[in-house]
This record gives C-alpha cells, structure tokens and sequence, in this order.
C-alpha cells in the first residue's frame, strides 16, 4: 500500500493536490459537523477519497493548521480593518 498525500503547500497556503481548493474550505466545514459525504456536495470536484485524505492530514497536523488557519484570520481581518480606514478617509460621509 502505498501513502497518497492530498494535500501541498504552495503560494503560502494548503491545498487539496491538483486543485485551486483550499483545505481551509474542508477544514471550516469539518469544524462546523459536516460529513464527508456532504462537503463532497459543495466541492463535487473532489473524490471522497480526497476530502477523507484532507480530513486526515487536518487531524494529523492539526495543532499546525489551527494556527495557519488563526493567522489567515488575523491578516483578513487587518486588510480588512485597513480597506474601511481608506474608505472612510476617501469618504469621510461613510
């Protein structure tokens, strides 16, 4: 039996391999309760085999994704404080 990795890491994140899916889409869905069988619904692209391998390799790492995943948020949440503050300087009526 071979080892099949599902997931690699480019532009500074994670992704199901072969894809422009990100695991953060599997890994929010998983945290939210959903199976498997139902993330494959809104990724029908992907194999459940996939969403399995990417459910696992999330699990196996977890501690380390948990924090990709935390300062994904943080740095979204910058940019995103940042394009209000230039909007509001651009638009001081808003």
């Amino acid at each position: 039996m071979t080892d099949k990795s599902y997931i690699e890491q480019r532009d500074g994140g994670y992704w199901i391999k072969g894809t422009r899916i990100s695991l953060d889409s599997i890994v929010y869905a998983f945290r939210r309760g959903a199976a498997p069988e139902t993330i494959r619904r809104s990724f029908p692209l992907l194999s459940l085999e996939e969403i399995y391998g990417a459910i696992t390799f999330y699990l196996a790492h977890e501690p380390e994704i948990d924090d990709y995943l935390k300062q994904a948020e943080v740095e979204f949440e910058s940019q995103a404080n940042a394009r209000r503050e230039k909007a509001r300087t651009a638009n001081p009526e808003l």
